[in-house]
C-alpha cells in the first residue's frame, strides 16, 4: 500500500472518530431523540456494518482462512458502559470538552494500568503523566466556564470503560472481527437499557439519522478503516496521530455548533495532549477510538 493511502486512511478514521462525537452532540443537544434509544441505535447499525464488513472480508480472502475470535461479553460490557456513557455525557457537554474528558481518562486509565503492572517511566514520561493529570484536574475545578459535574463524572466512567476494553483487545486477534463480535454482543444490552428507560423514549427523524451515521459510518466503517491502516503505522506514530481526535471534535464544536472556545479549554488541551504525548512518544503504544 503506497504512502499517501496509507495517509488517507489514517486521517479518514480519525476524522470518524472525532466525527462520534459531534454526531453524539448534535443528536443530543439539537434532536429530540433520548440518550439510550442514540446508544442503542449506534450500536446496533454499527454491529451490522462491521459484520457486513467481517463476511465480505472473508468471502474475498484467497487463502480461504476464517478467524475463529468473536470477542466476548466482558469486552462487549466494557464497550456498552463506554457507549451509553459517552452518549448521556453529551446531553450536558460540549464536544470538544466531551472529547478532551473522554481522551484524558482513556489514556490516563491505560497508562495507569500499565504502571500498576510494574511499567517504569523516564523522568520525561513521569513528567508527562503529571502534566496531563493537572490538565484535567484544572478542566474540571469549579468556574464559570467549568462543564457541567455531572456530564463530566459520566464521561470519565466512559473513558474508563474504553481504556478497559482497550486493554482487553491487546493481541485478542482480528480486530476486525473481535469489534464486530463485542458490538454484536452489546446489542442486548442495548435493548435492556432502553426498555428500562422506556418512559423517557423520545424518537425524531433527525436524531436517528445522527445515530445511524453513528453506529454505521463513523463506529462501524470507521473503525474498518482504521484497522487497515494500523498495521502499516509505527506504535508511536499510531498512538501520537490520535492526539489530534479531541483537537479536530472541539474545532468541528466551535465551527459547525458555534460551541465556545474559552482559555480554560486551550490551556486544558495543551496539558493534558502535551503530557500523554510525553508519555506516547516513548516506544510503547495505546489505543482510543
Amino acid at each position: 500500500m503506497s504512502d499517501s493511502r496509507v495517509v488517507l486512511l489514517t486521517l479518514l478514521a480519525l476524522l470518524a472518530f472525532a466525527g462520534n462525537s459531534l454526531l453524539c452532540r448534535i443528536a443530543l443537544a439539537h434532536t429530540n431523540i433520548d440518550a439510550a434509544s442514540f446508544t442503542a441505535i449506534r450500536l446496533v447499525s454499527g454491529a451490522v456494518v462491521l459484520w457486513a464488513l467481517v463476511m465480505l472480508r472473508n468471502r474475498n480472502r484467497r487463502d480461504g482462512a476464517k478467524a475463529k475470535e468473536h470477542g466476548n461479553w466482558l469486552s462487549a460490557l466494557a464497550l456498552f458502559v463506554y457507549a451509553a456513557g459517552f452518549s448521556f455525557a453529551y446531553i450536558q457537554l460540549n464536544t470538544g470538552i466531551g472529547a478532551l474528558i473522554l481522551f484524558g481518562a482513556v489514556q490516563t486509565s491505560m497508562i495507569a494500568f500499565g504502571l500498576w503492572r510494574g511499567e517504569r517511566f523516564t523522568p520525561a514520561q513521569s513528567l508527562g503523566l503529571l502534566l496531563a493529570c493537572s490538565g484535567l484536574i484544572g478542566l474540571l475545578l469549579p468556574g464559570l466556564s467549568a462543564p457541567p459535574l455531572t456530564g463530566t463524572l459520566i464521561m470519565l466512567a466512559a473513558g474508563v470503560a474504553w481504556g478497559v476494553y482497550s486493554l482487553r483487545g491487546k493481541g485478542a486477534g482480528d480486530p476486525l472481527q473481535v469489534t464486530a463480535g463485542n458490538f454484536g454482543r452489546t446489542v442486548p444490552m442495548a435493548l435492556l437499557l432502553s426498555v428500562l428507560l422506556l418512559n423517557q423514549v423520545s424518537l425524531d427523524s433527525a436524531g436517528m439519522f445522527y445515530a445511524l451515521l453513528s453506529g454505521a459510518v463513523t463506529s462501524g466503517m470507521g473503525y474498518a478503516i482504521w484497522y487497515s491502516a494500523l498495521p502499516l503505522l509505527k506504535a508511536t506514530t499510531a498512538a501520537t496521530v490520535q492526539l489530534s481526535v479531541p483537537l479536530l471534535a472541539a474545532l468541528a464544536g466551535v465551527l459547525l455548533l458555534q460551541e465556545p472556545l474559552t482559555l480554560r479549554l486551550v490551556l486544558a488541551s495543551l496539558a493534558i495532549l502535551g503530557g500523554i504525548a510525553l508519555v506516547l512518544l516513548q516506544p510503547k503504544s495505546s489505543d482510543f477510538h
